[in-house]
């Protein structure tokens, strides 16, 4: 027996599917039909619709919004109480009161009213981000009331709902509303909502350990920082036996930690195909095997994955065995103390790393008390690009490495100038606290770390052994930063826009693995069809989150060269040959499947049905 199966047992069991005598016409398409003059609802449009309202309040609860909870009915109190107790919801007993005036739109003093079977109370001094309603008997008003505020109502619907109000409900729950049905829904909103509540307890955590590091000694928002425009970077020497003899002085680490699990990836997120069916790690190789065959040069790259991931990554090198490139893989230890182990493809090294947190003071430690640092000095290695795993669009780049050995540069920062400030045209002082850490917020800041970093090796080993990276590593600037306030000198190049396309959700990935982008050499490249300087804003809704469902959802990939922004929600399913053009909003109605045709052009469109697809 499937999942699936077991879970609509589940709904049989509560009486969920037993509608009124009258079915409504606008809920027929939520219903099987007729049996003993009563109108049977379908289950499996019932749990879409429930997995729906789930999926928008968790989002909701997620950005701490603000819910309303309302019921009226007597046979749900204790059912209610428990719900609204357990999440840290509204109680007579606290003075956090909703101020409702007339319901919801008129006087600001608290109000109460008394209904048939209960009294309540409410007096915010916000309006709430969502109201939800167990029995949709004689709430007309309030559903009213929300519509005009623009307030998403989720409630439980039955057949015999007036269409007036049954489109004002946002997200509408076909069912009966049985003591049963209302249990399990009220149980699977309330997991719902504390699994969010501590999701948000774990931020509140790691923001007050970066508001602890910003108190610390070490103040990185105001070191100063000059960053050199790409453009300005003299160009390379054109004998060919220099190039090489400068390529031959890099090493390159790659992070390969685990993705984040929102994703839906068990292994590390350097494995998921992103243009031309070739992953990150794909584009990595081909970029240092592009080097060789132009230059001749031996680039070595070394892999550093966790305990979660390791496994995964020796599957997915498996494909290199016997490649001019010489990868190695670094295991983290388990536990304190416990070492890293170098393993190398091509037999060349074997030696053991310290434990290896992924901050780059601790990277450069245990490269030196590994044995490692030295021996890439012995090969005559002078320099070492760190990559994280987000930035896709990397590029080994021979220019950088040429401008930091002639002007004998210690720590240089790839950054890129974020939306609100101005292309760099000569180089410019910033202080590291105008730098962005988070490219998902980076409003208030002049740049964004791409999170590429170029390190010397010799200065790395000057480092340790003075002592200067011994102390606690910081949570003020993870990654990239930590670590570069000891070198002497430390720069920043403002590279291209096109190097920085971070991969954090599906939709980065709707964008990538599109006719947007093409890839040569390892490296990615605009399609130059598009005119439009900017990429599309794609917003995919919570069904595309885990990058299995994504996949399952497109039988393949739509053009977007034309696309300005895309915004998908509901149960919405693609074909094959699709193109977008302008601004589409494609929107799936509570319960139903929208499917989306091959072959079909949709132009600046909003889309909720078949019918809107063909006009």
């Amino acid at each position: 027996m499937t999942v699936h199966s077991i879970v609509i047992q589940k709904l049989l069991s509560t009486n969920a599917q037993m509608g009124r005598r009258v079915a409504a016409h606008h809920l027929k398409e939520y219903t099987y039909g007729m049996r003993n003059k009563m109108a049977i609802i379908d289950s499996d449009k019932t749990l879409i619709c429930m997995r729906s309202a789930l999926n928008f309040m968790g989002s909701l609860a997620s950005r701490n919004g603000r819910f309303m909870f309302i019921n009226t009915n007597p046979l749900f109190d204790d059912i209610f109480h428990l719900m609204t107790t357990r999440v840290g919801s509204y109680s007579p007993s606290t003075n956090s009161l909703w101020r409702t005036g007339g319901f919801l739109t008129n006087s600001y003093s608290p109000k109460k009213f008394r209904s048939r079977n209960k009294k309540l109370v409410f007096g915010p001094t916000q309006p709430p981000d969502c109201i939800f309603i167990l029995d949709t008997d004689s709430k007309s008003s309030v559903i009213n009331e929300a519509h005009n505020l623009h307030i998403p109502v989720v409630a439980i619907v039955d057949s015999s709902m007036p269409l007036h109000s049954f489109s004002r409900v946002a997200y509408p729950v076909p069912a009966n509303p049985s003591v049963q049905f209302v249990y399990l829904f009220c149980n699977l909103l309330t997991k719902t909502l504390l699994l969010e509540k501590e999701k948000g307890k774990l931020k509140e955590a790691a923001s007050l350990q970066i508001q602890a590091g910003k108190a610390a000694k070490i103040d990185l928002p105001n070191l100063d920082v000059t960053v050199f425009p790409y453009a300005t970077l003299p160009p390379l020497s054109q004998d060919m036996e220099e190039t090489k003899k400068l390529l031959d002085k890099l090493v390159v680490l790659k992070f390969d930690a685990a993705s984040p699990r929102d994703m839906g990836l068990e292994g590390p997120k350097s494995a998921v195909g992103i243009c031309n069916g070739l992953t990150f790690l794909d584009l990595i190789i081909n970029q240092i095997q592009t080097l060789y065959s132009k230059y001749g040069c031996k680039v070595p790259l070394l892999l550093l994955s966790k305990d979660d991931t390791h496994d995964n990554t020796l599957k997915v090198l498996e494909k290199y065995q016997g490649s001019t490139v010489d990868v190695q893989r670094i295991k983290q230890g388990e536990g304190e103390g416990e070492g890293l182990e170098l393993e190398s493809l091509t037999g060349h090294y074997s030696k053991e790393e310290v434990g290896h947190p992924f901050y780059n003071g601790d990277i450069f430690r245990s490269l030196m008390t590994s044995g490692t640092l030295d021996f890439l000095l012995s090969q005559g290695k002078e320099y070492i690009l760190l990559i994280n795993k987000d930035n896709v669009a990397t590029v080994i780049d021979p220019n950088i490495l040429n401008h930091l050995v002639t002007n004998d540069i210690e720590c240089c920062m790839e950054v890129t100038p974020s939306n609100s400030f101005h292309l760099i045209s000569t180089p410019m002082n910033f202080k590291l606290g105008e730098i962005a850490q988070n490219q998902t917020k980076h409003e208030n800041f002049k740049l964004i770390d791409t999170t590429n970093t170029w390190v010397s090796l010799s200065a790395i080993k000057r480092l340790v052994d003075s002592h200067k990276l011994k102390q606690k590593k910081s949570s003020v600037l993870k990654a990239s930063l930590f670590g570069c306030q000891f070198f002497d000198k430390l720069i920043g190049v403002s590279v291209p826009e096109p190097r920085f396309l971070p991969l954090d959700a599906t939709s980065d990935l709707l964008l990538l693995q599109s006719d947007l982008y093409t890839c040569k050499e390892g490296v990615l490249t605009r399609n130059p069809a598009r005119t439009n300087p900017l990429n599309p804003v794609i917003d995919l809704g919570p069904e595309f989150q885990k990058i299995g469902d994504f996949q399952s959802r497109f039988k393949s990939i739509p053009s977007i060269v034309g696309l300005d922004s895309l915004t998908v929600r509901g149960n919405v399913w693609f074909g094959a040959n699709i193109t977008f053009k302008g601004q589409v909003t494609i929107t799936a109605k509570p319960g139903l499947r929208l499917e989306i045709p091959d072959g079909v052009v949709i132009e600046n469109k909003e889309v909720n049905g078949p019918a809107a697809i063909q006009e």
